[in-house]
């Protein structure tokens, strides 16, 4: 059992400290706002220090009695266990009296968190948790909680979020002088390298992007799968930022880093995907067998972790570029793959079995191989999944053209992104 006067020491702690300014508007807040009235468990996930516990602050500035707050990643609770919830629950009446809302950081940290969970809903408490862990969140939510919660991801900042603080009245123009082109082509270029962690694009500090880093790698995957061979984690790791949207095979992966199984490989890549730090797009095919057998590409969830954790010679922004779009897709909950015949198009859309769209991402066409190339994988792609209408997006550069029935628009990335 855990001693309740060092359970009254770390509320205390944690109550003085948990006020994060807020700097950023953020998109989510409205929309998981339309739900507080709703008796569900609120559950905000995504990667650490990515806004998570400043968006369930903005809720509990709202509500007047809100002190029931404890954060479980705490060095002080590393023994707490499940029949200790019983104690937190008779402290927070001790010290505040009783109170109607929970907000909790991390709990997935705690083994058997679920159980306690359900029974304070069943009391007709509101809950909000918040979390840093894709599986183990919906794994045992999906064993307890079917049908009592609703979970939210949160993304790091977007573009229209870092133009909303930086530039918020070009949001409201219909249309773009040359002064906010290039004011916006100075913040993309700026995103590209400071990407969307709040503290990090704020304050510019490389020590705290690797510590963040530090700490998803140890907290989250080392020290919560047991891993023995941290050095081939981190080569994994540094293989993925260094080669942002290539295609890999778990076979000759492995035998790069030094990891003889493809099992194992595997298993890290998933332990990457579930603390929001890498995702793995899926080559499309009509055959799930396929489809599995086929090979991958990496994303990551922030251009600076990128410039953080790999190496790169050159700046490779078509790289760069093709990530941010990856993101911007992902954080609009679309369905992705990528199209590979003779050609390749970087993204393809599904929606209810059928593929919607289809998108190319370059820096520039003004070199003719590059256009061809990317017109020819782009029509490859509309032509096998039926589409008339397929988008380049670019890096500054806007056309509108048809090739045969086949109609290409070229869009501006930071244009598109603030669509």
């Amino acid at each position: 059992m855990i001693n309740r006067e060092v359970l009254k020491q770390v509320i205390m702690d944690q109550k003085e400290y948990q006020s994060p300014q807020i700097y950023f508007q953020r998109e989510q807040i409205t929309h998981i706002q339309s739900f507080i009235d709703n008796p569900s468990i609120i559950i905000i996930s995504g990667i650490r220090r990515s806004g998570k516990s400043t968006i369930q602050r903005n809720f509990q500035l709202e509500i007047q009695k809100s002190d029931y707050y404890f954060n479980f990643d705490d060095e002080r609770l590393i023994h707490f266990q499940v029949e200790d919830f019983q104690t937190l629950l008779e402290t927070f009446i001790e010290l505040f009296g009783k109170q109607s809302t929970f907000y909790f950081d991390e709990i997935q940290n705690i083994e058997g968190w679920e159980r306690f969970i359900r029974r304070l809903y069943e009391r007709g408490y509101k809950i909000f948790i918040t979390g840093s862990n894709a599986k183990l969140l919906s794994k045992e939510l999906g064993t307890h909680l079917t049908g009592r919660y609703l979970q939210f991801e949160i993304f790091p900042l977007s573009f229209r979020e870092i133009i909303q603080y930086e530039y918020p009245l070009v949001l409201e123009k219909k249309a773009f002088s040359t002064d906010d082109i290039g004011t916006l082509l100075h913040y993309f270029s700026q995103y590209l390298k400071r990407g969307g962690i709040p503290e990090f694009y704020k304050f510019q500090k490389t020590e705290y992007l690797k510590d963040l880093y530090e700490g998803i790698l140890y907290r989250d995957i080392v020290t919560r799968h047991n891993i023995n061979n941290e050095k081939s984690l981190r080569e994994l790791v540094y293989y993925f930022a260094s080669n942002i949207g290539k295609e890999f095979s778990y076979t000759k992966l492995g035998a790069t880093v030094g990891l003889s199984s493809p099992h194992t490989i595997s298993n890290y890549c998933s332990y990457l995907e579930q603390c929001y730090l890498c995702f793995f797009l899926s080559r499309y095919s009509h055959s799930l067998k396929k489809q599995i057998q086929y090979n991958k590409k990496c994303y990551m969830i922030d251009p600076a972790l990128i410039y953080t954790t790999g190496f790169r010679i050159s700046d490779d922004k078509g790289r760069l570029l093709e990530n941010i779009v990856f993101l911007y897709l992902k954080k609009d909950g679309k369905e992705i793959y990528f199209h590979k015949a003779e050609k390749e198009c970087d993204f393809i859309i599904r929606r209810n079995n059928l593929i919607i769209q289809a998108i190319q991402v370059s820096v520039s066409l003004t070199d003719k191989a590059v256009k061809d190339r990317e017109i020819a994988g782009l029509i490859e792609a509309m032509k096998a999944y039926e589409l008339t209408e397929g988008i380049i997006i670019t890096e500054n550069e806007h056309d509108d053209f048809k090739i045969d029935t086949y109609t290409v628009k070229v869009i501006p990335i930071w244009k598109w992104l603030l669509k």
